[in-house]
């Protein structure tokens, strides 16, 4: 697989990843599957330890992505940021290759198709090598979607899963689970992270909190 190191937040499927390095970790993004689905392996740099956020389709692929050479970093886990079925289709798969601990919140870990080695909630702290994401419930898309936050020295970086995208939250089922969502992302996300928080979502290009700040009375009134 072919890994740019010039990093646009743009991905084409069964196209080129696209590579970050920050001062502890690197964040590669690739997509994988019909759906235009993002995966993100991250590699703590002083100990090359990596864990892969949704292992949703193209085991091959995120196989190549891991690499193969003697040099490649040890993928030790995987996070399932919730249970939509797009999200963990090469769940399985990967879990064989490379027998990472599997993380996932209570609320969505019965709905995957292998078992979690570990539950995290809304406060917890999820460890690869020295580097930590700190984790994020976000209630509404479904019961246990989780975000990931990884903190670096030059400012934050949000994995958001298919809770917040360029324009607006993710999808929800009723107009309780859109207030839930909404309501969580101005509190949880907006109301602690500043605009140059970088957003990570789970399909498609990256944003930034400040880009989608102005539009939140927006969203409200039109209810999606």
């Amino acid at each position: 697989m072919d890994v740019l190191d010039t990093y646009s937040g743009h991905t084409d499927p069964g196209g080129a990843a696209i590579r970050r390095d920050l001062a502890a970790v690197t964040i590669t993004k690739v997509s994988v599957g019909p759906m235009d689905n993002n995966a993100y392996l991250l590699v703590c740099k002083s100990t090359n330890e990596a864990l892969l956020i949704d292992a949703a389709n193209d085991p091959d692929r995120l196989a190549d992505l891991v690499g193969s050479a003697d040099d490649r970093p040890e993928l030790r886990t995987v996070v399932t940021t919730h249970r939509h079925a797009d999200h963990w289709q090469a769940l399985g798969a990967v879990a064989g290759m490379f027998e990472p601990r599997h993380i996932a919140h209570p609320l969505d870990a019965p709905e995957l198709p292998i078992p979690t080695d570990e539950l995290v909630d809304h406060g917890d702290l999820i460890r690869f090598g020295d580097a930590q994401l700190e984790v994020i419930h976000l209630r509404g898309h479904t019961p246990g979607s989780l975000a990931l936050l990884y903190r670096d020295e030059a400012g934050p970086h949000l994995f958001s899963a298919d809770n917040l995208f360029p324009g607006g939250p993710g999808k929800t089922w009723s107009p309780g689970d859109f207030a839930q969502l909404v309501g969580d992302l101005e509190e949880r996300v907006f109301g602690r992270l500043p605009d140059e928080t970088w957003v990570y979502p789970g399909h498609g290009d990256d944003t930034t909190l400040g880009t989608e700040r102005p539009s939140i009375p927006e969203w409200k009134a039109r209810g999606w």
